[in-house]
């Protein structure tokens, strides 16, 4: 019974402090456009290219053992920080989505909202992706991959680009 009550408090810690990263950490209403600024690029092709299955059976064919454990260990640490950059980016995101929700513009508000659910659930995947990846490191003859990030981040982009559209018109209708 013991065991059992500590494995409950342990899975509601644990998804307490998943749903705490997932959602970043806020410290109130902030501008959108400074939180746009916050925002760094991410060459989602380099990163497709550092975990993509075919490169990796590439240099696994083409270099010795202990050569390719060494340049795949630098690769997994690569793109180890496009997805830490991809997860910070995330967590800003989820703030513009949130600031977005508040919006009195219908179109705004939904677009906001889809934001939010969007960039928690890429962050959840950062978070996920880099665990594989740093299994990855410890054992380099793994085959882990995290492509499916890229993907995600890419749909993000585009409901970006979509709010800000929508925050454009709203702004651009109340000035007439």
């Amino acid at each position: 019974m013991i065991i059992t009550l500590i494995l409950v408090l342990a899975g509601l810690l644990a998804l307490g402090v998943l749903v705490w990263l997932a959602k970043g950490r806020s410290s109130g209403p902030v501008d959108p456009e400074h939180l746009a600024g916050l925002l760094q690029p991410v060459d989602v092709e380099a990163f497709r290219n550092l975990v993509d299955p075919a490169e990796e059976e590439f240099l696994r064919a083409n270099l010795s053992p202990a050569a390719f454990r060494r340049i795949q260990r630098e690769r997994l640490r690569a793109a180890i920080e496009y997805i830490s950059c991809t997860a910070r980016n995330a967590a800003i995101l989820v703030r513009m989505g949130e600031a977005a929700r508040g919006s009195s513009d219908l179109a705004v508000a939904a677009a906001g909202g889809e934001l939010v659910d969007s960039a928690i659930r890429l962050r959840l995947y950062a978070f996920r992706s880099m665990v594989r990846l740093y299994a990855g490191i410890l054992l380099p003859g793994a085959h882990l991959s995290a492509v499916g990030l890229a993907e995600g981040y890419e749909q993000l982009n585009g409901q970006v680009r979509l709010l800000g559209r929508l925050e454009y018109q709203t702004r651009a209708s109340a000035s007439l």
